[in-house]
């Protein structure tokens, strides 16, 4: 009996350190994985504070550009044209900064409803982006291994003509992108790759558009056409939504004693 506690006095810390050493191998794998399904929201995010930084910019250009516009009034007449120029060109920037903040942060509410939805059986976003870069590279390699396609479509196999040259282009900045560690992935890194796999695929589908590939050139359908046209709605009622306010304090207001304009008196 005394040896049995003899061992157990001397050893009795084993199992709460084994313990312990299990609750963080586990805790840590946990927070492994639920960073990756939650990646491309953190992608989302981060391209939204870009487009924030962005407007900042170009609001801080467009302060610039009218306060050159000030000074070029004792100047002479082309450079006062210039900075009209400039001030319209620094507008029309912040305008596009502010439509991309505003798409920007409609991506992020849909990358936290897919995170919400998503199952644990679900692929990881990373994984989803490194299918639809694999199967770009393997329609690509058909081209390349089968006979047949090589020789009824040369184009595809030449890097001369500038569709396959764009192409092969988009193809080694994918590569360069591409994440080799997919557990440490940044959503940095998963913005620019998702990005680049974006620019491989429409490289492809115009490389093989002018190969006169069947099927090559797919038809915008009708449900794209109408939420381009509802999207393009959108942000023209949010720019005349932002002017509303200066539009309305530009109209002349009525004098004293004057009835409204519109009313007889």
């Amino acid at each position: 009996m005394e040896p049995i506690l003899l061992i157990v006095s001397t050893w009795w810390w084993i199992a709460p350190a084994a313990a312990g050493a299990g609750a963080a191998t586990y805790a840590g794998l946990t927070t492994r994985t639920r960073r990756a399904r939650r990646l491309e929201l953190d992608a989302a995010r981060h391209e939204e504070m870009q487009a924030y930084r962005a407007l900042v910019a170009a609001k801080a250009r467009v302060r610039t550009a009218q306060a050159d516009v000030m000074t070029s009034k004792a100047q002479p007449a082309h450079r006062a044209y210039e900075a009209r120029r400039e001030l319209q060109a620094a507008k029309h920037a912040e305008r596009s900064a502010s439509l991309e903040l505003r798409a920007s942060r409609s991506r992020v509410k849909a990358g936290y409803s897919q995170y919400r939805a998503a199952d644990v059986h679900d692929p990881l976003p990373i994984d989803r982006l490194y299918a639809v870069h694999d199967a770009v590279n393997a329609r690509w390699l058909a081209y390349e291994t089968d006979v047949d396609k090589a020789l009824a479509y040369p184009q595809m196999t030449d890097s001369r003509h500038p569709a396959t040259l764009a192409f092969l282009m988009a193809q080694r900045e994918a590569l360069t992108k591409r994440p080799t560690l997919r557990d440490r992935v940044t959503p940095q890194q998963f913005a620019e790759y998702r990005v680049a796999v974006r620019e491989l695929e429409l490289a492809f589908d115009e490389a093989e558009r002018q190969a006169a590939v069947p099927g090559a050139a797919r038809p915008i359908s009708a449900a794209t056409t109408t939420a381009a046209s509802i999207t393009a709605a959108a942000a023209a009622i949010a720019e005349l939504a932002d002017r509303l306010p200066g539009l309305i304090a530009r109209l002349p207001q009525p004098r004293p004693g004057e009835p409204p304009a519109g009313r007889v008196p």
